[in-house]
Formats: structure tokens, C-alpha cells, sequence
């Protein structure tokens, strides 16, 4: 018999339990809203009140990397999954960095 979704997420991603899975995903799920939240604000701070300029929507997305990195650790320790999410960024970051330094090679 096959695995559900969440079987398959806690062995993915090492968790314990289905509960902590659903908590991974719902801290997922917050950061989203967030970001999604912030982006009108940051949007105009970029570009006044129009907030629809390319440059703005190019500098948001610069900027929106680190901060919803930011946000992600919050909310994992809001909810009581910061080793989780710290380990998560780690890899993140050095996929991110080994990314960069097979083109310089």
C-alpha cells in the first residue's frame, strides 16, 4: 500500500510526526500570507504610491529573499520548529553558495 502525503513529507523531511508535518506546512503557509501582506508596503516604499514600477518589482525581489527567510525563522519559532527551519536554511543557503561556486569554476 502506498504512503500518504504526510508519510512521505515526515520521512522527506525527518520529522517525528504527522502533527509536526501539518505545523511545517502551516508555518509555510504563514509566511506566505505574510510576505504577501508586505509586498503593497514595500512596493510603495520602492516606488511611491504607484508601487508598479519595474524597478520596484525588481528591487522587491531582491529583497524578499532574505526577508522571507527572516519571516520563515519567526514563524518556526512561534511555533515551536526553529531547529527545523534553522537546519532548512543552512541547506538553503549552502545550495545557494554551491550554486555560485560551480560558475566561477
Amino acid at each position: 500500500m502506498s504512503k500518504s502525503w504526510t508519510e512521505k513529507l515526515k520521512e522527506r523531511w525527518q520529522l517525528k510526526s504527522a502533527w509536526q508535518v501539518l505545523v511545517v506546512l502551516l508555518v509555510f503557509a504563514c509566511t506566505g500570507f505574510t510576505v504577501l501582506f508586505i509586498k503593497k508596503p514595500i512596493l510603495n516604499f520602492f516606488a511611491s504610491e504607484a508601487g508598479d514600477s519595474t524597478l520596484a518589482s525588481v528591487l522587491y525581489y531582491i529583497f524578499i529573499l532574505p526577508l522571507y527567510n527572516v519571516i520563515l525563522l519567526i514563524y518556526g519559532f512561534v511555533f515551536g520548529q526553529f531547529e527545523f527551519f534553522w537546519a532548512f536554511e543552512k541547506r538553503f543557503f549552502s545550495r545557494i553558495r554551491n550554486l555560485f561556486s560551480r560558475k566561477k569554476n
